[in-house]
């Protein structure tokens, strides 16, 4: 047992759940791309779990890279202000990327993000998430391969994180509210 269990509500998706699903979206992702190398772009550190595991499911070529953003600096939510802090390493124009993100929230982010890659001309951009946060949208993004949608919750493991712990929990779970500081009403549904 991992001494950050203790700060877990309650466990959404378990490491089997979530490599089922996974291998579902290599698959996806597989019988979309037949005729093209797609470049699978990462939003560093989130999605570095994900990204990992899904490129061992896709079963056709691809080639992947890197970026990482700053907006947060230290907060729970974006204050709106983004700025690249790893850009990419290859040139994207006429290329298939997928964009690959561990969770999709407010959509500020990656808005910024998306309207960044789109400026260098690719033929296509695509977002593949874990998980996606709807009741959290500002910004309507469209999500083409989803692995979870998830309740409006403070979640962490599987490579997401709160003040960069939990990152190494093999599950997603919820957070308690009194390591957040967050006290909303919570639906009991989950």
């Amino acid at each position: 047992m991992n001494q950050l269990d203790d700060d877990i509500v309650k466990v959404l998706f378990t490491p089997e759940m979530i490599q089922e699903r996974i291998a579902e979206l290599g698959q996806e992702i597989s019988d979309r791309y037949t005729d093209s190398v797609p470049l699978l772009v990462g939003v560093l550190k989130g999605c570095a779990l994900f990204m990992a595991h899904l490129i061992q499911q896709v079963h056709i070529p691809l080639e992947i890279d890197f970026m990482a953003v700053l907006s947060y600096e230290g907060r729970q939510q974006s204050n709106g202000t983004t700025r690249i802090i790893k850009d990419l390493d290859f040139v994207i124009e006429g290329r298939d990327i997928i964009l690959v993100e561990g969770i999709v929230d407010t959509g500020m982010t990656l808005g910024y993000i998306l309207r960044n890659l789109q400026a260098r001309q690719p033929r296509s951009i695509r977002l593949c998430t874990l998980l996606d946060k709807p009741a959290r949208r500002i910004i309507k993004l469209p999500v083409d391969f989803k692995g979870f949608e998830i309740p409006d919750r403070f979640v962490v493991g599987y490579g997401l994180d709160f003040n960069q712990l939990y990152r190494n929990l093999p599950y997603v779970g919820i957070l308690k509210d009194d390591v957040t500081g967050l006290n909303r009403q919570r639906q009991k549904t989950w």
